[in-house]
């Protein structure tokens, strides 16, 4: 049996390739989503069947015994496609996959733009708290979003005002390609306000004074809103946040987050993950939402509460960092592994007595690859014509992976 895998394009059948059009009519058989099985044009004749998840399609190729058959997959196989779910269950034919027009490909053309340098990025179906799009038109506009489900163009739009990037420039294609398509070009600000079609896409590009190239850690602590709650200090932050060793989509847990400087400054840094900061003093937790706002973290959420107990309802993290505990260590420590055993843990303690602490609750806990730096900064203070190194109280950094309580 063979079977090719054909990307229709974009809905209209005029950006459908000469090469996809060749397989449909030689088809015996072809599957795809309703809307395109039942959109064929008539001069296609071959026995058409709706189906959309990978194992009723695989199913129906087994048992259809045709000799020939297409699998319909909108746009292009390669972008956001069920091809890639599909071609796993395909090993008992022939396959062939044919590429089409994607979406990108299509927007930049109707704007006469190249689209090499666009970020894609699919909202389609994922959770509000599982994407932060403003982080990530800080860092990669300029961004191009498939949009469906929660994350609708409005969502996003109003998502993008709400994180500082209200007067970023918001290129929405509805109904690419259909008689009824429209571009239209607006701040987020104005385009939160308006309707737009479900089948939409967005094309995102930051304003100058909104991008956020650098992925470097150690945001200069001026740059803070700081009142008179403790913050980690730009170089101990930076140290800190390497031994997180965070990944794009990880979820952190802050404990003790202070001013917030460790929690924002991860949160820009993956803006594919979620931050959840603990702060239990009123006056600190209102500078974090204060900090979380002035940096347009949108994946940092702000838990005012006493850990362990504000820890309960959090989703499991992938790393956790403890800035302070409240005498809570052991406990704070056992929920984190009770929520994922192989967690990484960083720790920042000043006390000789925390460290103490610290060091014995690793090993006590099976924690394993445990480390203890000591990080002990100076900075220059001009007196004069002269300058000084002014020393501050030297840190005590504590690293462990969860890893035995599997």
């Amino acid at each position: 049996m063979e079977v090719t895998l054909v990307g229709t394009g974009m809905g209209d059948w005029d950006t459908l390739t000469l090469a996809g059009w060749k397989a449909m009519e030689q088809a015996e058989l072809l599957v795809g989503a309703r809307r395109l099985v039942e959109g064929l044009p008539p001069a296609i004749k071959g026995r058409r069947e709706a189906a959309v998840l990978p194992d009723q399609i695989a199913q129906l190729l087994r048992q259809s015994g045709a000799r020939r058959a297409c699998v319909l997959l909108s746009g292009d196989t390669g972008f956001y496609s069920g091809a890639r779910g599909l071609l796993p269950l395909l090993d008992f034919c022939q396959v062939k996959v044919v590429p089409g027009i994607a979406s990108p490909q299509y927007l930049a053309a109707r704007l006469g733009v190249p689209w090499q340098d666009f970020t894609l990025v699919s909202a389609h179906g994922v959770e509000r708290d599982r994407l932060d799009p403003a982080g990530l038109v800080r860092r990669c506009s300029p961004v191009f979003f498939l949009t469906g489900g929660q994350w609708t163009v409005q969502a996003l739009c109003r998502h993008l005002a709400e994180n500082g990037l209200g007067q970023a420039q918001v290129t929405v294609g509805e109904r690419l390609s259909y008689p009824e398509e429209r571009l239209t070009t607006l701040p987020a600000r104005q385009a939160a306000q308006a309707e737009w079609d479900t089948l939409s896409v967005a094309l995102v590009q930051a304003p100058p004074e909104g991008i956020r190239r650098t992925c470097v850690p150690g945001i200069p602590d001026e740059a803070f809103l700081r009142g008179k709650a403790p913050m980690t200090k730009s170089e101990v932050r930076a140290v800190s946040l390497s031994k997180l060793a965070l990944e794009p989509e990880d979820t952190l847990w802050d404990v003790g987050a202070g001013t917030g400087s460790v929690a924002v400054e991860a949160a820009l840094l993956c803006p594919q993950g979620q931050v959840y900061a603990v702060e239990c003093q009123p006056e600190a937790f209102a500078l974090l939402e204060q900090n979380k706002a002035k940096f347009g973290a949108g994946n940092l959420h702000p838990v005012l509460g006493m850990a362990p107990q504000a820890l309960e309802e959090l989703p499991p993290p992938q790393a956790v960092f403890i800035g302070g505990s409240k005498g809570n260590l052991q406990a704070i420590l056992q929920a984190a592994l009770a929520k994922n055993p192989r967690v990484r843990v960083v720790m920042n303690a000043i006390a000789l007595e925390t460290l103490g602490q610290a060091a014995a609750l690793l090993g006590q806990l099976g924690f394993e690859r445990t480390e203890i730096v000591q990080v002990a900064v100076s900075r220059a203070k001009q007196a004069g014509p002269y300058h000084m190194m002014m020393g501050q109280n030297p840190v005590f950094i504590l690293r462990g992976e969860g890893g035995a309580h599997d």
